[in-house]
């Protein structure tokens, strides 16, 4: 279809997510494709070692050289007991140590520990394989001004986040630094679509994820609803409420009905790259929507040029 980037996001204890260890997802498509960009989107970086993310991205990149993407996220991907279990075993600081962990990680790709430091002697297998690039994800003003402090690649998460992405985008760009990670800004805008081939189909197949994300609003993380199940349910008029608050940060519709959306939010933030997360229950209607949005984006053409 012309797509250029295919990532998986880490989640835990969550049934409507089927991504627990986006490494050996990543492994698994990248070995039946040929050409696109396979990544984490993103590994939940305070959940793990360092020096194990290192390892294992560089072994995916030794493997499927200059296609392998690896993004990074601060929060847990979970619930508060769950996060618990992935790190009670980790040597964990107090608060918020994602940039002490994001500097050791490049510390393993550079070798620049200081003199005398134990890591010194140890080296990041294989030694003869890169990390891949690495992009800083984020639903805030923190991961945008990190990204732009320290070069990297900057996705933001307009389908979950509160924080405005045309000023996270545009304050990115604005005090990027060029770095050995990158020389430029390169900014992806991720958003949460729904396209058929009408309108009204568009939102029968949205009321999935209304219901989905109303349930996760209130600490159900349940498999996603169907079709049938959403336009059942017995809706409250407080919960239709949060159901059309909610719909800021999808866009549903026909293929038109979506351009004409999205293009104000994609001129503004002066995105690089659209990502785009369908979560509709049924399969084929899933591949439909991504079908209908590479036509309308003219990305089967790009591809044959």
């Amino acid at each position: 279809m012309g797509y250029v980037r295919y990532w998986l996001a880490e989640h835990h204890n969550l049934a409507s997510v089927a991504s627990p260890a986006p490494d050996l997802m990543i492994g698994q498509i990248a070995a039946v494709t040929k050409n696109i960009r396979v990544g984490s989107g993103g590994v939940m970086l305070p959940n793990h070692a360092p020096l194990v993310i290192a390892e294992r991205f560089k072994m995916l990149e030794a493997l499927f050289p200059g296609r392998i993407d690896l993004g990074l996220g601060r929060a847990p991907g979970t619930d508060g007991a769950t996060a618990h279990a992935l790190r009670s075993r980790l040597d964990r600081r107090e608060g918020d140590d994602f940039l002490e962990r994001l500097h050791e990680l490049i510390l393993w790709e550079t070798r620049d520990f200081p003199p005398g430091h134990p890591y010194n002697n140890v080296v990041a297998m294989p030694d003869d394989s890169p990390l891949p690039p690495i992009w800083l994800l984020g639903s805030s003003d923190y991961s945008s001004e990190l990204a732009a402090q320290v070069g990297m690649g900057f996705a933001f998460a307009h389908h979950f986040a509160s924080y405005d992405a045309i000023e996270a985008m545009t304050n990115y760009r604005a005090h990027f630094k060029p770095s050995a990670w990158r020389a430029t800004p390169h900014g992806i805008l991720a958003v949460a679509v729904v396209a058929a081939e009408t309108d009204a189909e568009a939102e029968r197949l949205a009321s999935s994820m209304d219901l989905n994300r109303l349930r996760r609003d209130r600490g159900q993380y349940s498999p996603l609803p169907s079709v049938e199940e959403a336009l059942a349910y017995p809706y409250t008029d407080s919960e239709r409420a949060s159901i059309a608050r909610n719909r800021s940060r999808l866009f549903v519709g026909s293929p038109a009905t979506v351009m004409q959306e999205l293009q104000p939010m994609i001129t503004a933030s002066g995105a690089d790259e659209l990502m785009i997360i369908t979560a509709v229950y049924d399969h084929e209607a899933r591949k439909k929507s991504y079908s209908l949005l590479a036509d309308a984006f003219g990305l089967g053409k790009k591809a044959a040029a």
